[in-house]
């Protein structure tokens, strides 16, 4: 705020206070009220927004939970990790299956000609700009080399242009000189590499590797894959083929039988167990993030502590909402809920925790209850999902409205400090023109006094000296 300071020296009073107190009794009832709101404001926003956050992370895990095994109990092996691993995803059934790799697939590779100069050889020694043009699959990528670029330049803005398409390059150096070595991450019949355009780099290039598709038997059936990576030959399991089975008798060099592997899906209690655990940490961090906004403390003098969301409606009901579908019973096994396994509740912090020997007794018997549980439209991970949904929606849900809400009144709480400063400022100053006017008469009347009593002064000495 402005200010002029105000000496009193007219009327001899201490006018600066008096402006001073005026102005602190005007602004305090309303800056206490815009200070109260302001502070209640950004608190409630910054809890909010914690538990949005860990309300969004418990979504998300439920739906990934959704989406993977965790329920299944199954769990894949592989007899020889060294040849082929295998995951059991959903939809994985209990099996074992005998695996025969007899070719794994290949990308395809191509060499540029050798650079007597090596890479920092300029490919590009005209004043304008040439293309390589690389083509896989009918497609064309066109790479622009510009006047006086070298074989690593030219490198460099292959796999910076075009690596997310799957290509990359390389600079191969030997006696002869630096070539320019490019592949594909996709592999496969059909797949092949060839360079054109104007460039010169494309001339005289020679391939490498012709790519080629995966060759593997599975209960002796005969299959091709472009990929290593297979995840439709047998439902719910992904296999990663890593290299060629080996020879049933490598002594004999006319022998072309392998030996198979196996590669099995099973019901895993630990894999169930840990699935089961993942749930209810995810279930506990969400549960730790809303009680650190809702609960009473105390200090270290025993007094209690409200937080900043203590009894908040919306909090309760978004608590009592999850609680509720995870005590409702699902599935059609035997067992349809989570306490009969041995799953329960604090009952002061809600938290989940597994009771060890009340798990294992149950799961001998009823694991395949678990995924009856969890899983499916009526399942709890579905049931919770759509329990949260009013809550946690991005724009239009109870969070994020009073989000936007609080974010609103702190805009508001903002121009009503500026209102209030306006004001402050203005009455500061129409106070001090006032005091100051009032101080310039004092002084002028006390001027215009003295005048006048030095005048009778005068006047009654004139006479005393007649007599």
């Amino acid at each position: 705020m402005a200010g002029t300071t105000i000496t009193g020296v007219g009327s001899g009073f201490d006018t600066q206070a008096i402006v001073k107190s005026l102005v602190d009794a005007e602004r305090a009832p309303k800056q206490a009220q815009i200070n109260l709101q302001s502070q209640k404001a950004t608190t409630q926003l910054s809890s909010i927004g914690k538990i949005q956050a860990a309300l969004d992370a418990f979504r998300g895990a439920l739906t990934s939970m959704g989406t993977d095994s965790s329920f299944s109990g199954l769990t894949g092996t592989s007899s020889d990790e060294k040849v082929a691993t295998m995951t059991a995803n959903q939809g994985a059934a209990n099996g074992s299956f005998s695996l025969i790799v007899n070719q794994l697939a290949m990308p395809s590779k191509l060499s540029t000609a050798s650079y007597a100069g090596g890479q920092s050889t300029v490919v590009n020694s005209t004043d304008k700009a040439t293309t390589l043009t690389i083509t896989q699959s009918g497609k064309k990528f066109d790479l622009k080399v510009p006047a006086g670029a070298t074989l690593q330049q030219v490198r460099d803005s292959i796999n910076s242009t075009f690596g997310t398409s799957g290509l990359s390059a390389n600079i191969l150096t030997d006696s002869n000189g630096s070539r320019l070595i490019l592949t594909s991450t996709k592999g496969g019949v059909g797949s092949d590499l060839t360079l054109s355009g104007n460039s010169g780099i494309d001339t005289g290039y020679k391939v490498v590797d012709v790519p080629q598709n995966a060759k593997y038997t599975i209960d002796n059936i005969a299959a091709e894959s472009t990929s290593n990576s297979i995840s439709d030959a047998v439902s719910g399991v992904s296999i990663k083929l890593l290299t060629v089975s080996p020879l049933t008798t490598p002594s004999d060099a006319n022998s072309t039988t392998r030996t198979a592997l196996t590669i099995s899906v099973s019901t895993s209690t630990t894999a169930l167990k840990s699935g089961v655990k993942g749930f209810v940490d995810t279930y506990n961090a969400l549960l730790k993030a809303m009680n650190a906004e809702t609960k009473v403390t105390k200090d270290a003098a025993g007094n209690s502590i409200a937080a900043t969301l203590t009894g908040d409606a919306t909090m309760r009901t978004l608590q009592s909402a999850i609680r509720n579908e995870f005590n409702a019973l699902s599935g059609n096994g035997t067992f349809k809920s989570l306490a009969q396994f041995g799953v329960t509740s604090d009952q002061d912090t809600g938290a989940l925790s597994i009771d060890a020997k009340r798990w294992d007794k149950a799961v001998l018997t009823n694991a395949a209850d678990i995924t009856s549980i969890f899983s499916g439209k009526t399942g709890m991970l579905a049931r919770m999902t759509a329990a949260t949904d009013v809550y946690a929606k991005p724009s239009t849900g109870i969070l994020a409205t009073r989000t936007a809400s609080l974010s609103e009144s702190l805009k508001d709480l903002i121009k009503d400090q500026t209102s209030l400063d306006e004001r402050i400022t203005t009455m500061q100053d129409s106070l001090t023109r006032k005091y100051t006017a009032m101080d310039t008469l004092v002084a002028q009347l006390r001027q215009q006094s003295s005048s006048i009593l030095g005048t009778l002064s005068a006047i009654s000495n004139s006479k005393n000296s007649d007599n």
